[in-house]
């Protein structure tokens, strides 16, 4: 069982040993774009929320990382942290996400050779329910499995089966829904 970079649990074993900054440095540089992204599509596109959560993600970690067992992969524990403390901010009611001035939950910048696929996609996960864009983006977008998804959740395996099924027929939905799109430049 593959259960992520050795290295990072060298670098743990380091911070754990002797609070070595370097190392926890080393460690947040590896994972916190990861995080940042997972985080700002939990979150629909808002980026103070998204920092809110990756930051509170850090400090959990910091506080748990004597007690990571590494039945898991570093990535997938972290993880599991975030989407935890983005459950968090959505029950304090942190979760009124930055509005367009169509009521569109503001998303992130397209990039890549069609943006506006990318700001399309973008706009159909930010429409999901939470829990829905929370399976969606642990499985589809991140990749990870129906099983570290359960851990994660504290669902069963096909509990979050069933929730992808639902959260990609809705995806479906709303991509085939006609509506506003961005004009894409250079294309017959």
């Amino acid at each position: 069982m593959n259960l992520g970079d050795p290295a990072d649990r060298a670098l743990a074993d380091r911070v754990l040993a002797t609070g070595n900054e370097a190392a926890f440095r080393a460690l947040y540089r590896r994972h916190t774009p990861a995080l940042y992204r997972l985080a700002l599509r939990l979150g629909a596109g808002d980026e103070p929320w998204a920092e809110e959560v990756v930051q509170r993600t850090w400090i959990r970690a910091v506080e748990g990382l004597a007690g990571f067992a590494w039945r898991a992969a570093f990535r997938t524990w972290l993880s599991g942290i975030a989407v935890n403390c983005a459950r968090e901010l959505w029950r304090e009611g942190r979760n009124d996400f930055d509005l367009d001035s169509s009521g569109e939950a503001k998303v992130v910048a397209a990039l890549g050779p069609d943006p506006g696929d990318r700001v399309d996609l973008e706009r159909a996960i930010a429409a999901l329910p939470p829990g829905a864009r929370q399976v969606l983006v642990l499985h589809d977008v991140e990749g990870f499995t129906h099983e570290e998804i359960a851990v994660m959740l504290g669902i069963e395996p096909g509990t979050s089966k069933s929730q992808l099924f639902h959260a990609r027929r809705r995806m479906r939905e709303h991509l085939d829904r006609p509506g506003p799109r961005v004009e894409r430049r250079g294309n017959a």
